[in-house]
């Protein structure tokens, strides 16, 4: 499912049970997926994009991903709105102090980005760093969404 939104299209999917990606880039949507878990998605992420919700109530599956990338995703989700954490507190979190390079890739490869916070890790010296990527349009998308986490 595309959606419109003030940072650009996203795209959704979705299982039978829970929502299973958002992506910047089109995706293909499930022929199982959940047509109302995706509609609960969009309110939730239009209302998370205007400054009026702080956490998701819509269920999430991890459907890929390594144990070490969901422990990463796990340390994402228990960031709170409105804060962030460096990679390397990230990192000591799971365990894993060495592995900092490692969360970035982890970050990258989030298939639910917004939902699970990555744009709420920064740099250890307080800047910003990659999104979806490392271009300018993806800075910029941090930058927005934690600009809205601020302001609200």
């Amino acid at each position: 499912m595309k959606i419109e939104t003030p940072i650009g299209p996203l795209w959704l999917d979705a299982d039978a049970e829970a929502l299973t990606a958002i992506s910047y880039h089109e995706i293909p949507e499930s022929s199982d997926a959940n047509k109302d878990l995706l509609k609960q998605a969009e309110a939730e992420l239009t209302e998370f994009l205007q400054g009026n919700r702080h956490h998701f109530d819509v269920p999430y599956a991890f459907k890929r991903g390594t144990a070490f990338q969901q422990a990463v995703w796990q340390a994402l989700a228990a960031i709170p709105y409105g804060e962030t954490r460096s990679y390397q507190e990230i990192a000591i979190a799971i365990g894993r102090p060495k592995a900092v390079r490692a969360i970035g890739q982890a970050n990258r490869n989030n298939p639910l980005p917004i939902l699970i916070p990555c744009h709420r890790v920064i740099g250890k010296n307080g800047t910003l760093t990659g999104y979806a990527g490392s271009s300018e349009t993806g800075l910029r998308t941090k930058e927005a969404l934690l600009h809205i986490e601020h302001s609200a």
